[in-house]
């Protein structure tokens, strides 16, 4: 290597560095990059010992690789491979030595600066005799540093073959060569960096296949409804996903469902409360339509997936069954409000039907002016429980009295569930007790909802039923009136039937005596049992003459004779018609009409003496 004058030692010497170089570039690994490396310097440079000490991503280097002729020679690992220097160390010997353009070159003298925790070699080895001499303890370093200026290691070379400081030939082709060590390292360090990521990405893929699969077959094998729905673009809404059991639910095929959102399928009561439910974590219970035209009762749950980049991605929705559940509240709410014999609805009911007819404004003289007096505060009555579904027991129009279970509608009865069962007291004097209001009071009442109609009592010249529309003042148009009719119905004879022929017969004759008066008032009218032989019917939007036409109606209803258990019964019927007005209370009404049977009753004579105090005795209201 010292004949480096002569031309074809320095062509020698660069074939060998064009193949170590390949060699670099060949290695498949960082281990064997850092291997060729410290082979390269020892084969290709004539250097007898070379190591790399690489950058740690605390900062620290540690040895890596290392090449030792007689380390070699015995076939053991060199005791420099793995030990760590300190960042600061490495720092500090590399600013003593002197340089040698990129290289480093630290003689023997200046041996202070090597730290305890660099590693070096042993200083064995033949003192210098000329001053170009090689000392055992010089140390000449390649620093290598990647595209950025960030140091990747350094390379350590020692024990020249020649026994002499390293020439300008020499150093120029360790320069050459580190910085092809450096470049081949970076490109080692990448590929290792992007192994390890296509690692863990293919680790993540098959996590992501296994929650796939995990997901597919918790949706698809759910024992209750599952539908994913799209949350963006042109098919925004619809339902994308669907499994077995909601099409087992719906009585719907996939191919079907995958065409429809639930706003299709919703029944149209209850739409609007499917578009108030949130998205996220929304609730609500509604019914949704089967293919044969019925609606099932379900409660909708919703939950967003969404991506970490992209933000939602679709809506998950989990489809209950709880048609079961809803038929007993209805069952449970139908016994509240209904009389358990005849089916009829129940005291409670009927004032909770009156509540919602009446609201606390006076018609009549000085109705209409109180009405639009300046700081007049009208107020509606509530229902009978606060915050009960009016349609929860309210008959549905076409049927006949409403004795039959109300099927509830609007959206107001998706939630409705055991409150259903409390008690319907809240009402006193007809008007629904607010919390922490007095409940005879009826200030601090909503105004009446704007399609409400007045109840008049018919005969009131100065009242005119008309809807609400909030403060008015003028003379109301004179038209004939019709209003709320109360007939208070008591039975004739009824006491004699229960003491010749016991409770069971009477309380047949009470289920007929309900069926007959069903089947002669109108569609929508109510017919209610207060308690032992006292029925009432309300009748709206009826006048004088038609009330009294009614009451002849009820009255030729129940007298013909019925045949029970083989035997003949007859019973007659008391009549009394009260009228219902907006400004009354509920025992108001009740107690007038009431008082009017009771009239009639005295006036036909002495077949029904002394009714008035079992009649005291016997109701339930």
């Amino acid at each position: 290597m010292e004949a480096e004058s002569e031309p074809y030692v320095r062509l020698a010497t660069l074939r060998t560095l064009h193949r170590v170089v390949a060699d670099l570039n060949a290695a498949r690994s960082l281990a064997g990059t850092l291997q060729a490396v410290v082979e390269g310097a020892v084969h290709g440079l004539g250097f007898d010992a070379a190591a790399v000490s690489l950058v740690r991503p605390d900062g620290d280097l540690v040895v890596a690789a290392v090449w030792e002729y007689e380390v070699r020679d015995f076939g053991g690992p060199s005791v420099l491979l793995g030990q760590v220097g300190g960042r600061a160390s490495w720092d500090r010997l590399l600013a003593a030595s002197d340089h040698w353009g990129t290289l480093r070159f630290l003689p023997h003298d200046r041996g202070w600066a090597v730290g305890p925790d660099i590693p070096r070699w042993t200083g064995d080895g033949a003192l210098p005799v000329y001053a170009n001499d090689w000392h055992p303890e010089d140390g000449l370093l390649a620093p290598m540093y990647s595209a950025g200026g960030d140091l990747l290691g350094v390379l350590s070379v020692d024990r020249p073959r020649s026994g002499k400081r390293p020439g300008a030939w020499t150093r120029e082709a360790l320069e050459m060569f580190s910085l092809q060590a450096s470049i081949a390292i970076g490109n080692a360090r990448l590929r290792a960096e992007m192994q390890r990521a296509l690692a863990r990405m293919e680790k993540d893929q098959q996590a992501l296949r296994a929650s796939e699969e995990s997901f597919r077959q918790a949706f698809e094998y759910a024992p209750s409804g599952m539908a994913i729905t799209e949350l963006h673009g042109p098919a925004r809404g619809q339902l994308t996903r669907v499994n077995d059991a909601l099409c087992r639910l719906l009585g719907r095929s996939r191919s079907s469902l995958r065409q429809q959102s639930f706003l299709d399928l919703v029944h149209p009561d209850d739409q609007a409360l499917l578009e108030r439910t949130s998205a996220e974590s929304g609730r609500a219970e509604l019914r949704l339509a089967r293919r044969d035209g019925s609606y099932q009762w379900v409660c909708l749950r919703n939950s967003i997936v969404a991506d970490a980049a992209e933000g939602p991605s679709f809506l998950l929705t989990h489809v209950e069954d709880i048609e079961d559940r809803k038929r007993h509240e209805l069952q449970l709410a139908h016994r509240a409000s209904h009389d358990a014999l005849t089916g009829l609805p129940n005291g409670a009911e009927l004032r909770a039907r009156l509540a919602r007819r009446l609201c606390s404004v006076p018609q009549g003289p000085g109705g209409a002016a109180a009405h639009g007096a300046v700081g007049a505060t009208p107020c509606a009555l509530e229902t009978a429980a606060s915050g009960h579904s009016a349609a929860a027991f309210a008959g549905p129009h076409g049927q006949r009295g409403g004795a039959t279970v109300p099927a509830p509608v609007g959206p107001a009865q998706a939630d409705y569930g055991a409150d259903l069962l409390e008690p319907l007291g809240a009402l006193v004097h007809g008007y629904a007790e607010r919390p922490g209001a007095d409940p005879v009071c009826r200030d601090g009442f909503d105004a009446p909802p704007p399609d409400h109609v007045h109840a008049v009592v018919p005969g009131d010249p100065d009242s005119t039923p008309e809807p609400w529309h909030g403060p008015r003042t003028g003379a109301p148009t004179q038209q004939k009136q019709k209003g709320l009719a109360v007939l208070f119905c008591d039975l004739d004879g009824f006491k004699s039937v229960n003491d010749r022929f016991g409770h069971n017969a009477g309380d047949a004759v009470l289920v007929e005596v309900a069926r007959r008066l069903q089947g002669v008032v109108r569609d929508g009218d109510t017919v209610a049992r207060l308690g032992g032989d006292e029925f009432v019917v309300l009748a709206d939007a009826i006048g004088s003459e038609e009330a009294a036409d009614l009451a002849v109606r009820l009255r030729n209803a129940v007298m013909p004779p019925m045949r029970i258990a083989g035997r003949v019964m007859r019973v007659g019927v008391s009549l009394g018609i009260g009228w219902a007005g907006c400004g009354m209370s509920i025992e108001e009404v009740l107690h007038a009409a009431d008082k009017r049977m009771y009239d009639e009753k005295r006036a036909r004579g002495g077949a029904m003496r002394g009714a008035r105090g079992e009649r005291s005795h016997r109701r339930a209201v």
